[in-house]
C-alpha cells in the first residue's frame, strides 16, 4: 500500500515535497487555494526580481560612458508589466506541468485538518468539501505582508509589498518603510526605475543583522543615487489625502511622498488550518515549530516554508520540502541528513548585491570566539575594472587553526552567484586552502574568492 500524502500548500516547499514523494511511490494530494507555485514566490519574490533586473539594465545604461559608450534608456512601463506577468505565467506552468507528470492529485481550494489524519478540502470551483485520509500531511500555507493597526492599506497608494508590482506607473516619491532586506530591495528597485525614494530607517544602519561593512556600502550608494534614509524612526502612523500621502514617525519627523510600501515582515498562514483539532503545537507568533526532519509535534504532520519559523528563503523551504518527502517515504538515511540552517546562504538584490553564509562575524567576536577574517576588495580584481564596477569586497571567515572555511560575505556585482563557492565549502568543512589550490578562471570575479582566502 503506497503512502497517502497530503500537502497544503503549493509553494516551493508544497511542490517539491510532492514531485520528490511522488517519485517515490506516494500518493499526493495537493490542495492550494492560490497559484500553484506559491503565492509569495510567484506574486512577491518573481516579480520583485524581474523589476531590479530591469533597473539593473538601466543602471548599466547609465554607467555605459565608463566603457567608452554612449547610450539612452527610456522605460516602456507597460511592457515591463507584460514581462512580470509572463516570467510568472511560465513558471506557474512549469511548475504544474511537474506535478502533473507525476501524478499528482491538485485540488484549486482550502485546506483544514479536521483530525490527526483526515484533511478538508474546499473546493474553490463550487465550494464542496472533501475529506482526504492521509498517513502523511505537510502543512506549507506560507505567509503574507503585516499590516500594523496604524496603517490602513487601500491598495492605491499605501501598499504592501504584493501590491506594489507589477506598478501601473513608477511612483514620483515612494516612502519605504522598513530596512531590512525587503525594504531595501524596494528601495533600489523603484530608484533605479527613476522614483525619488525616501526609506525609512528604525536603526541608525540599513540591515540590521548584516555585516555592518556591508550595509555600510549599500547606505553609501544609495546616498550617492539621491535616496534619503531617515535613519533613527520608526513609522507610527499612515494617512492619505488625496493624492498623498504621509508617514508620521515616534520621534516627531515626518515625510510625505506620492505612495508608500510596508515592508515590515510578514505573518504566517495558519489561521483555520485546523491545528488544534489535529493537536498540532502552534506558538504565539502563529508559527508551527518542527524538529530537525520538520516534524511537528504529531510525527507524521510536517510544517515547512514560512509557516515553520525558520529561514524565510524559497531556496530552505525547498529543501525542507524534499527532507520531508525522503523522511515521510521511509528513507533511512535522512536521519542523518537533517538540515542545517546556519548553512544556508542568502543574497540580497540590491546594487551592488549583498550576499552571505554560514558564521556571522560580529557574533562569533560577541561570543568570544576567535576567528580569521580576510578581506579583499573588488577593486583589485581585473574582472571588475573590465566590467568598469570594482565596488564592494569579499570577506571570507575561517578557523584559524584548522582553516576551515566558517563563512564570508561577499558585496559587488554577482554576489549572489560568488556566496556558491563559500557556501559549499562551509557545508563540505573545507579549508581556505581548498579554495586557493583550486585552479580559477583568469579573468574572473571569482579570483577574488581565492584572494581572500589566502
Amino acid at each position: 500500500m503506497s503512502v497517502r500524502f497530503v500537502i497544503i500548500g503549493g509553494g516551493p516547499a508544497g511542490n517539491t515535497a510532492a514531485t520528490v514523494a511522488a517519485s517515490l511511490g506516494a500518493e499526493v494530494t495537493m490542495i492550494e487555494r492560490d497559484i500553484v507555485g506559491g503565492a509569495a514566490h510567484l506574486l512577491d519574490c518573481i516579480p520583485s526580481k524581474a523589476l531590479i533586473a530591469t533597473g539593473g539594465e538601466l543602471a548599466e545604461l547609465k554607467r555605459a560612458h565608463v566603457m567608452g559608450l554612449h547610450a539612452e534608456g527610456h522605460l516602456d512601463v507597460e511592457a515591463l508589466r507584460e514581462r512580470v506577468a509572463s516570467i510568472e505565467s511560465r513558471l506557474h506552468e512549469s511548475v504544474r506541468s511537474l506535478l502533473e507528470s507525476q501524478n499528482v492529485r491538485m485540488i484549486h481550494g482550502s485546506g483544514r485538518l479536521i483530525g490527526p489524519y483526515t484533511v478538508v478540502a474546499t473546493h474553490k470551483d463550487d465550494g464542496h468539501d472533501e475529506e482526504i485520509e492521509a498517513d502523511a500531511i505537510l502543512l506549507a500555507t506560507g505567509s503574507r505582508p503585516r499590516i500594523p493597526e496604524w496603517a490602513q492599506i487601500d491598495g492605491e497608494r499605501i501598499l504592501t509589498t504584493r501590491q506594489a508590482y507589477p506598478p501601473p506607473e513608477i511612483p514620483d516619491h515612494l516612502i519605504v518603510i522598513g530596512s531590512g532586506v525587503t525594504g531595501v530591495e524596494f528601495t533600489h528597485m523603484f530608484s533605479a526605475l527613476g522614483a525619488r525614494v525616501t526609506l525609512i530607517v528604525s536603526r541608525q544602519q540599513v540591515l540590521p543583522t548584516k555585516d555592518p561593512e556591508a550595509a555600510a556600502v549599500l547606505e553609501d550608494e544609495f546616498l550617492r543615487k539621491g535616496v534619503k534614509l531617515l535613519k533613527g524612526a520608526r513609522a507610527q502612523a499612515v494617512s492619505r489625502a488625496d493624492d498623498r500621502v504621509f508617514v508620521a514617525c515616534d520621534d516627531g519627523r515626518a515625510v510625505d511622498g506620492s505612495h508608500v510600501v510596508l515592508a515590515i515582515g510578514s505573518i504566517p498562514n495558519t489561521d483555520g488550518l485546523g491545528c488544534e483539532t489535529a493537536g498540532v503545537v502552534v506558538d504565539e507568533g502563529g508559527y508551527i515549530a518542527g524538529n530537525r526532519h520538520c516534524q511537528t509535534n504529531v510525527p507524521h504532520i510536517y510544517s515547512a516554508g514560512d509557516v515553520s519559523g525558520r529561514l524565510p528563503l524559497s531556496s530552505v523551504a525547498a529543501m525542507q520540502g524534499r527532507k520531508i518527502a525522503e523522511h515521510a517515504m521511509g528513507l533511512t538515511a535522512v536521519a542523518h541528513r537533517h538540515l542545517d540552517y546556519d548553512k544556508a546562504a542568502s543574497a540580497i538584490f540590491t546594487d551592488p548585491e549583498i550576499a552571505d553564509v554560514g558564521i556571522a562575524e560580529a557574533e562569533a567576536f560577541a561570543a568570544g570566539r576567535k576567528l580569521r577574517v580576510t578581506k579583499v576588495p573588488f577593486s583589485s580584481n581585473a574582472k571588475a575594472l573590465i566590467q568598469g564596477d570594482p565596488r564592494g569586497f569579499v570577506k571570507v571567515l575561517s578557523d584559524p587553526a584548522t582553516g576551515v572555511v566558517l563563512g564570508g560575505s561577499i558585496v559587488g556585482r554577482g554576489a549572489a552567484e560568488l556566496i556558491s563557492v563559500i557556501a559549499v565549502a562551509v557545508a563540505n568543512r573545507l579549508t581556505v586552502t581548498d579554495i586557493v589550490d583550486s585552479l580559477l578562471v583568469h579573468p574572473a570575479l571569482a579570483e577574488s574568492l581565492a584572494d581572500a582566502a589566502s
